[in-house]
């Protein structure tokens, strides 16, 4: 059996005691030593050296009543042991350079005796594994027993260990990732495995987050359920403050985002605090971020570092401590390539990089979140809404067909849903209503991209030249076909995934973006020359 190592300190008040007396008192130091079912093999004992005398004393106790225990003392120089800082130090110090051998030995760190705050540093070191031990706790005799040596308990904190600790974590998470789902029992395993990492995030990092993904997927929602999650658990507690980059262009922009003072320039009337001051303590969500210019780029990433900047036309610095979250359907690193955006900057809101797949890469949630629309529906508009068996299965055949684009992602279906409730004979979607939705939203795809039918005169005379008249009609058609939905995508991999997302749930292993540069290879083309001007 390991020997047992008790890691404690003096305890100034419940330890002393110089008299005869003293055997009649309960000093937790000592009785550490007294039990019979535990075997002190050693006793390192820490003190400062006001207190090395009563150690020493301790030491000569513990000697008598128990032989088999050896002690050693440690110089602990605490000059107030309940400065936080300096007594964590300390002991830190102690853990880094003490010659644990846990493989003979077993650790017991001893937390009666010390003030709070030495208490709390010897949980978190011993938590943290710094101190590779379990927690011993004692407690006197009950009364009329003092001579008994009391009770002690000890504390393991590796909760792998308690089920019922380990079940109410899991059930935590569980119940936040739900909340980022809003609820949706999702089916796609990427997906979930996504929003598990995101919870995880979003409640053990201040970090920026980075959302990515096409129009429609989501992100703006995601991003608002990340900021209620965060405050629901306190760490949070300002507002929610969204920007959509893309609609505040020109010298409004640094106004909208960092304020400014009255007169400023012509029409400042008034002071504005601006948007990201709004966010003190909140959350500030920056969506289609790539369309920031780049003086805005250079003043929001001093924002970002600092936490202080300048509002227009003031010579005194502001504060605004903001988490932040970023939105976009861009090619940031292309743009980086091209001088559109900064380096810098983005490399200071990627560390949490989240690619959002579109309605069209997620075809097994499309079930689930139909659910989730018309139960919205009814609680908005107090109406009861209902799919026919038959219509239900016709529209889920339309909805989750491969040639089906969701060109406009959740957006679309939410608005399909809606109109066909609209429509809804006595609250029933029937076959007919479907019939109809059907045909809307393949006429406003279509609309979307009215000249579709060119892109072989269009776009691919200007990637292939004149090889492009070399190419058979089939080669054309799915050409054009990859071409547009590369253009539609942010990344080599979101493409890759959209355009095999049939075929890939057959293979064991994956690697679109490969399958995709191969293909695109064959027509001398490559991902950078098919996204200019994407």
């Amino acid at each position: 059996m390991p020997r047992h190592v008790v890691i404690g300190l003096v305890g100034t008040a419940l330890d002393r005691g110089d008299s005869p007396e003293r055997w009649s008192q309960w000093r937790p130091t000592v009785s550490l030593c007294q039990h019979e079912d535990l075997l002190v093999s050693r006793l390192e004992l820490l003190c400062d050296a006001r207190s090395q005398p009563l150690a020493d004393a301790l030491a000569e106790d513990i000697r008598i009543v128990s032989p088999e225990t050896t002690v050693r003392t440690h110089a602990a120089a605490f000059r107030d042991p309940w400065d936080f800082e300096e007594v964590y130090g300390v002991l830190h110090a102690f853990a880094t350079g003490y010659p644990f051998d846990p493989e003979h030995e077993d650790y017991l760190v001893h937390i009666t005796t010390g003030t709070h705050v030495v208490q709390i540093c010897l949980f978190l070191l011993t938590e943290s594994r710094h101190l590779p031990a379990r927690l011993i706790q004692t407690a006197p005799p009950r009364r009329h027993q003092s001579r008994e040596p009391g009770r002690y308990a000890i504390i393991d904190l590796d909760l792998s260990k308690y089920d019922r600790i380990a079940e109410r974590f899991a059930s935590e998470q569980r119940s936040g990732t739900d909340f980022l789902k809003a609820g949706i029992a999702t089916r796609s395993p990427a997906f979930n495995r996504m929003i598990d990492e995101i919870e995880h995030v979003a409640i053990h990092s201040q970090a920026p987050i980075l959302l990515t993904g096409p129009t429609g997927a989501g992100k703006s929602s995601l991003a608002r359920r990340i900021y209620e999650l965060k405050k629901q658990r306190r760490q949070i507690t300002g507002r929610f403050v969204e920007v959509n980059c893309a609609t505040i262009r020109g010298d409004g922009t640094m106004s909208a985002l960092f304020g400014h003072k009255r007169g400023a320039f012509t029409g400042a009337a008034h002071d504005r605090a601006g948007l990201i001051r709004e966010a003190d303590r909140g959350m500030l969500f920056l969506d289609e971020v790539g369309e920031l210019a780049i003086d805005e780029q250079t003043m929001l990433l001093r924002a970002i570092e600092e936490k202080r900047f300048f509002p227009l036309g003031c010579d005194r610095e502001v504060a605004s401590d903001f988490q932040l979250i970023c939105g976009t359907n861009r090619d940031l690193a292309g743009a980086v390539a091209r001088g559109g955006f900064r380096n810098d900057l983005l490399a200071r809101i990627n560390l949490w990089t989240f690619e959002l797949p579109g309605l069209a890469q997620r075809r097994e949630d499309l079930e689930p979140n139909i659910q989730y629309e018309l139960s919205q529906l009814t609680a908005a508009t107090g109406r009861m809404v209902r799919f026919n068996t038959e219509a239900l299965q016709r529209f889920l055949r339309f909805a989750t067909a491969p040639t089906t684009c969701w060109a406009g992602n959740f957006r679309d279906l939410n608005a399909a849903i809606a109109r066909m409730a609209t429509m809804a004979p006595s609250g029933r979607i029937t076959e007919a209503v479907v019939d109809a939705e059907i045909d809307r939203l393949t006429r406003s795809w279509r609309m979307l991209a009215p000249g579709e039918h060119h892109v072989e005169e269009d776009v691919l005379a200007d990637l292939l030249g004149g090889a492009a008249d070399d190419l058979d009609e089939f080669d054309r058609v799915q050409l054009a076909r990859v071409v547009r939905i590369c253009r539609e995508c942010a990344t080599l991999s979101a493409a890759g995934r959209r355009l095999f997302a049939a075929s890939r749930q057959q293979r064991k292993s994956a690697n679109d973006a490969d399958r995709l540069r191969k293909y695109l290879a064959r027509f001398n083309l490559d991902w950078a020359r098919v996204r200019t001007d994407a």
